[in-house]
């Protein structure tokens, strides 16, 4: 530990999802850190829908945040105003640090995402529901997003004998800016999975059970289908969670409810206020980019902090996904890949390990049997 952390410039990161705790880990040499989150401990969402499927995985995707920092503190809490770099917590804790992070994240639909507090009330949640799905013989996904692509494969790949339908109004899976040859070839996976679409025409209603729990499921299109089921996930409904923002700050969200920020990141109209992640209009809500802006904020308060360079701008990522339909399937566009790239690489990358290494290194964890 660096026991000369007192003279440093102050770093509060409000929020420890993939930005928050990049950006946190990055200062955590050169500032006094202070990250801040209501859990005990992040969450690696990238691999919650296997962590659904194949309950082990439990084990492998909560890490603790007292891990994280070596001289930096967290604190359990969450913000409930925040005007300028004034931020007031729930536990009534006043904070005015020399560099405010915005990294709060959003909010979406359990089990892609858990809103429990507490990692063991988490992983018994996750069982319940898991518990659930094992006694499904017929699963409804409602939502042809990457979320819901990528939860269909699993349960095809562990469950080969559920039927799964995956609904949406659109008229094709994953709407985007991706090449529609990704598209075909997620349908044809799919469709060798076994798993039906119903796509072009609206629900008349959600069903009125819970998702993601045991249940008589009967729904009805527009179109006049009826689709039956015993379980159903909802896989659309992102929500930014800005609620705590005051003053300027309230005032530099666009009507979608996105933080505007300018080419480095800084929300505008203030002044040493960044925002990155799912919260920021600076690019598409997904977790490689939350971490590339974290890295530059990072960089670029290092800059202010040492005086040694300046400021860089972000670039918005050109269209890339990676949507795994189980360990060994799936499709994506990527960086430094011409085409689509197929199940091999998707596997390889993504797929089998859901990236879960990369956060064993961040948090100075040991995961058992991570590469499996």
């Amino acid at each position: 530990m660096n026991e000369d952390i007192t003279n440093r410039p102050s770093v509060v990161v409000l929020g420890g999802g993939y930005g928050g705790i990049t950006a946190a880990k990055a200062l955590d040499d050169v500032a006094d850190v202070t990250l801040v989150d209501p859990k005990d401990a992040f969450v690696h969402n990238v691999a919650a829908w296997r962590a659904l499927v194949e309950p082990e995985w439990l084990e492998r995707i909560f890490f603790p945040y007292e891990r994280l920092l070596s001289d930096g503190r967290f604190l359990r809490d969450r913000a409930v105003a925040v005007n300028g770099r004034d931020v007031t917590l729930a536990s009534g804790t006043q904070l005015r640090p020399d560099y405010l992070v915005l990294a709060t994240g959003s909010a979406y639909p359990f089990p892609a995402k858990t809103d429990e507090r507490d990692t063991e009330t988490a992983r018994a949640r996750f069982r319940d529901a898991h518990e659930a799905l094992l006694g499904a013989e017929r699963v409804l996904v409602i939502g042809a997003g990457p979320s819901g692509l990528e939860l269909a494969g699993e349960i095809k790949a562990f469950f080969p004998d559920k039927h799964v339908t995956i609904a949406d109004m659109a008229d094709d899976i994953l709407e985007g800016p991706y090449d529609p040859a990704l598209r075909v070839e997620l349908r044809r996976q799919l469709a060798a999975l076994g798993v039906e679409l119903c796509l072009g025409s609206p629900l008349l209603a959600l069903p009125d059970a819970a998702p993601a729990t045991a249940a008589a499921i009967r729904v009805t299109t527009a179109a006049g289908d009826e689709l039956l089921a015993d379980i159903w996930y909802r896989c659309f409904g992102v929500r930014t969670q800005t609620e705590y923002l005051r003053g300027s700050l309230a005032d530099a969200r666009d009507a979608a409810g996105y933080v505007r920020v300018d080419e480095q990141l800084q929300v505008i109209g203030s002044e040493r206020v960044f925002a990155i992640g799912d919260i920021a209009d600076a690019d598409r809500n997904m977790a490689g980019m939350a971490g590339a802006q974290a890295k530059l904020v990072a960089e670029n308060i290092r800059a202010l902090i040492t005086g040694a360079g300046e400021p860089a701008a972000y670039t918005p990522f050109p269209p890339v996904i990676a949507i795994p339909l189980g360990p060994e399937g799936g499709a994506g566009q990527l960086p430094g890949i011409e085409g689509i790239a197929g199940p091999e690489v998707i596997a390889e990358r993504k797929g089998r390990a859901m990236m879960v290494d990369r956060y064993d290194s961040v948090f100075n964890a040991g995961s058992p049997s991570a590469a499996a």
